[in-house]
């Protein structure tokens, strides 16, 4: 299996708006994840990612969509994933809306784009994605699956969105562990279960990121 194309290198600007946003996502797994969104970005559709947060990784499907002509999709609830509510290990208390007392991300998530300069370049889908993904009708270039880490939560993700995933098409899932001491077993079933579907191959990685090409149908 290779390893990342190391010649698709990201702007200056670019890398440094990923790095000033808010979010978890290593610089490393983020080349990683740009250099999926290029080369998915060249079969002309949109790119599609589950789990926007504030939108760090958001920046970087932004960007390789910017530069192909097409545009990045991002669903999230922006309610906070399991871990990230109050009394887990990722709460941030900073991203809380005083006024109903719930997690909301979608101010940040705005803020992020803005600052990127990439807000023309990304429709925001908010919602939860089995709910936007039952209502979706067209075929995306990529899908980044990075939601909830239940396994109800990734099982729906990839149920969800796989199927509108075209021929040639690239599944990144992030936070794969095979090790349990590592992180959840959720995106690592989820991973587990594309390979084995037969539909998908796996074509590059980058420590917990993995990336799958589309080579047959079903999921």
């Amino acid at each position: 299996m290779a390893a990342v194309p190391a010649d698709v290198q990201i702007a200056p600007q670019t890398l440094a708006a990923f790095e000033a946003a808010k979010g978890f996502m290593p610089v490393d797994e983020g080349r990683a994840l740009h250099a999926a969104a290029v080369e998915a970005a060249a079969l002309g559709l949109p790119l599609l990612e589950v789990g926007t947060y504030c939108g760090r990784s958001t920046i970087l499907l932004a960007d390789a969509a910017r530069a192909a002509g097409v545009t990045a999709l991002t669903v999230d609830h922006h309610r906070g994933s399991e871990e990230q509510q109050p009394g887990w290990e990722y709460h941030d208390p900073s991203v809380v809306d005083p006024e109903v007392g719930r997690m909301d991300t979608l101010p940040t998530f705005r803020r992020t784009l803005h600052a990127a300069g990439l807000e023309d370049h990304v429709i925001a889908l908010v919602g939860r994605s089995p709910q936007v993904a039952a209502v979706w009708g067209a075929p995306v270039g990529l899908v980044f699956v990075d939601g909830g880490h239940t396994d109800e939560h990734a099982t729906a993700d990839y149920e969800g969105w796989a199927p509108h995933l075209a021929e040639g098409g690239l599944l990144v899932i992030h936070d794969v562990f095979a090790d349990p001491a590592d992180g959840g077993q959720a995106p690592y079933r989820i991973y587990r279960r594309a390979l084995e579907s037969g539909a998908f191959t796996e074509i590059s990685s980058c420590r917990s990121l993995h990336v799958l090409r589309r080579t047959g149908p079903g999921i």
